[in-house]
């Protein structure tokens, strides 16, 4: 059974594909191709390095070109109410965008950012403060490769995370236990271990929130504020010691009473955590259902997330994120065929991957920002309708499908199927409320197969491609799936073809090719193609990945 050595073949193109699905939002045929003849190794060292180019992206900026402010960033100038629900919807256009930039290469950091602010939730419908959403997402940006506890200390101290745990009011005499409880069920050690038993007391949550009474966030919400962040005021901290129970090996925190004692009480309390048995498991198991089967059974337990459990907490890494990720990334486990296909394609996935596989790229928001704000708004909005509102989760578990019974599969229900096939639909079938490209058709199928066709010009002497060779090009590199003889059949015979014969496609491309500017005889071309590219979109195997 392959587990976590590492996978020794160089990748050919679906294994190159398995692995830019897995840790991007989707790739791009380019992409796959630059990958393609890589070892593992080279491949992933390749994604963790190229995320040192993503780290430090320009600031969102106002999108409506209406105001005097268009075009200019607005997360330092004085905070204004008014346009407070605007500059929110900014913010997650600008991450959407982000998710679909294919102006740089390919990187694990975008992916692995959404992994950590499903992680550490903080919902922007209940901050709605456009200040703290970005500096959280930034946090996670920068943090996301590094070490779990600067991570998870610094995620203690995020003046968003302050105010949807209500961490600032938590105050010596009457201290809140919402974050206290959450960092320890959610965000570090895990409510129970994989069997079931728990990982903690009641009274430890109690003592831990005595070791975060202290902290507020100023300015949060004043208008006219030039700056947002979190202080410590040790006059509402518990100075008195913390004592945890057996679980934590009967652990005491010492109180701290001066301007230190915040973040002082914080790092032990972390540090503490991160020495309870199951907490580098539960991370460790996080990442394997995000990045490689969402089902864990009892053998991927003990073979997979015990061993690389034990290797994130080493002396070596210390509880580094990069060395993890890099190790699992390139293992026989995740190129196992088992793991191929075995997730749901999130609405992330769905709508940011379709936008990236066909190069419908990101408009430059500086030099085009209506049509960059037409774009991240398509991107978010058909996300939203198919319930992934971008940073906004329902709950502080998350978006439901990563943590409810079924996992990825919940991103299907009996209405979803529908929607989902709304917007694939929208890729491929003009619409006159799709602006994002002149036309309204954001995938030019016939010049998919003009792409294909030699010497398009010279019908007499070249001849036509052959619809094999359309419905190959079509499905090049875009299912996690290959499809049997009798699909591929089917797909050309009954949903291309409509029953004619084969021999009807050359006719019929050939006449286009004789007068490709005559709009009948390109719409009839272009109606075999959207035919047999809308139902291989609405086909189940199109939604794994």
């Amino acid at each position: 059974m392959p587990y976590l050595d590492t996978y020794q073949p160089l990748l050919d193109a679906r294994s190159a594909s398995h692995l830019l699905r897995r840790t991007t939002f989707g790739p791009t045929n380019q992409e796959i191709s630059a990958f393609t003849g890589l070892s593992p190794l080279q491949a992933i060292d390749q994604l963790i390095a190229n995320s040192s180019l993503h780290a430090s992206p320009p600031v969102p900026i106002d999108l409506d070109e209406t105001k005097a402010t268009a075009g200019q960033p607005f997360l330092n100038v004085p905070f204004n109410k008014d346009r407070r629900s605007d500059w929110c919807y900014y913010v997650r256009y600008w991450w959407a965008g982000l998710m679909a930039d294919q102006g740089k290469p390919p990187s694990i950091l975008e992916k692995l950012t959404a992994f950590w602010q499903n992680h550490f939730v903080v919902p922007q419908g209940v901050v709605f403060d456009y200040r703290l959403t970005h500096q959280n997402l930034q946090l996670l940006r920068n943090l996301a490769l590094g070490s779990f506890k600067t991570l998870a200390v610094e995620v203690t101290k995020d003046p968003g995370m302050l105010i949807f745990q209500n961490g600032n009011e938590n105050t010596k005499g009457r201290p809140n236990e919402n974050y206290a409880r959450e960092l320890q069920e959610l965000f570090v050690v895990g409510q129970a271990d994989f069997y079931g038993k728990p990982n903690y007391t009641e009274d430890d949550v109690k003592a831990a929130a005595k070791v975060l009474t202290g902290w507020q966030v100023r300015n949060y919400l004043i208008e006219n504020s030039t700056f947002c962040d979190a202080v410590f005021t040790p006059d509402r901290h518990d100075t008195g010691n913390k004592t945890f129970s057996s679980y934590y090996n009967n652990t005491q925190i010492t109180g701290r009473s001066d301007f230190e004692a915040g973040s002082q009480e914080i790092d032990d309390l972390i540090s503490m955590l991160l020495r309870h048995p199951h907490t580098p498991r539960f991370i460790c198991r996080k990442l394997y259902k995000w990045y490689v089967n969402p089902e864990v059974t009892a053998s991927i337990e003990e073979n997979v997330i015990a061993p690389l459990a034990t290797f994130f907490a080493s002396p070596e890494n210390n509880f580094s994120i990069a060395p993890v990720i890099r190790k699992l990334l390139s293992s026989d486990i995740f190129f196992a065929t088992q793991n191929r296909a075995a997730i749901m394609k999130s609405p992330m996935e769905l709508v940011i991957g379709m936008l990236r596989f066909y190069n419908v790229k990101p408009p430059d928001p500086q030099s085009n920002l209506a049509a960059f704000r037409r774009y991240s708004k398509f991107a978010y909005e058909n996300m939203s309708n198919l319930q992934l509102r971008l940073l906004d989760q329902p709950s502080v578990f998350g978006y439901p499908p990563y943590y409810q019974t079924g996992l990825s599969k919940n991103w299907i229900t009996g209405a979803l199927i529908g929607m989902r096939n709304r917007v694939t639909d929208q890729f491929i079938i003009a619409s006159p409320t799709q602006d994002i490209v002149p036309g309204g058709v954001l995938i030019d199928l016939v010049g998919m197969v003009k792409s294909i066709q030699p010497n398009f010009s010279d019908v007499a002497g070249t001849p036509s491609v052959t619809v094999e060779a359309v419905l190959q090009e079509f499905t090049r590199n875009l299912l996690a799936i290959d499809l049997t003889e009798g699909q591929k059949n089917f797909l050309i015979d009954t949903i291309m073809m409509k029953g004619l014969s084969r021999r009807n496609w050359v006719t019929e491309w050939n006449a286009y090719r004789e007068l490709p500017t005559k709009p009948e005889r390109y719409d009839v071309v272009m109606r075999r193609c959207r035919s047999l590219v809308r139902y291989i979109f609405h086909m189940a195997e199109f939604h794994l990945f």
